[in-house]
């Protein structure tokens, strides 16, 4: 149990630095084998000029946002990937079909399809990044609606920018809740200067004195 994408689905289950017992291994173990037969991940992203009409004010494309936190994040850039990712409804259905017949593999499930979604997304912005980096551009840390003060109601801006039903199969609830549950939006900023911390962000950075840095309850 030595992959970063289990290491991480361990993390999500809350063991931390804590052995993982031997039911809980074969269980990741046999949870991320499921999901390698029943995960169909899609994603998309729209690039859009980014611009701060006023202090705390975000224009990107048409969704006008109010973030002091998504400000400093994007501090800088004068481009932005508006993002989103599924790993598809299939998951969900497993997920909660196992919440009525064996809940420990419901839970454990449901560390691995965030893990495997994380992964995944990490992928994709790796995929982006490459492509601007030949334009001498960089990319920032993905920074989701309902983290910091990045009001989750641009969940349904992001949707429609994206036309991420049609695209992608991703809607959310009325309250603004992604359904398939294992998904993603995001803002990515892009940059002519240049920092590598876009794959795991600030939660995994020791430079304390970064001035894009968000703290890992959301603050920043």
């Amino acid at each position: 149990m030595t992959d970063e994408r289990t290491l991480e689905a361990v993390r999500y289950l809350g063991y931390g630095r804590h052995a993982v017992d031997e039911r809980t291994r074969l269980l990741v173990a046999d949870s991320f084998r499921e999901l390698e037969s029943c995960v169909r991940a899609k994603s998309i992203y729209r690039i859009f000029e980014c611009h701060f009409p006023e202090d705390g004010q975000i224009q990107i494309g048409s969704m006008g946002i109010k973030s002091k936190s998504l400000g400093k994040n994007l501090l800088g850039c004068r481009e932005a990937a508006v993002f989103g990712a599924t790993l598809g409804s299939e998951v969900d259905f497993r997920m909660k079909r196992y919440s009525f017949t064996d809940m420990a593999r419901a839970v454990v499930l449901q560390a691995c399809a965030a893990a495997y979604l994380e992964e995944y997304c990490d992928e994709a912005q790796s995929g982006i990044a490459a492509e601007k980096a030949a334009q001498g551009q960089w990319l920032r840390p993905r920074f989701s609606p309902g983290y910091g003060d990045f009001d989750i109601h641009h969940q349904e801006d992001i949707l429609r920018m994206l036309d991420a039903p049609k695209k992608i199969g991703l809607t959310m609830t009325d309250g603004y809740m992604l359904t398939p549950t294992k998904s993603v939006t995001a803002v990515i900023g892009i940059s002519t200067e240049r920092n590598d911390c876009h794959r795991k962000g600030c939660e995994a950075c020791d430079k304390r004195d970064c001035k894009y840095r968000r703290d890992g309850d959301g603050t920043v």
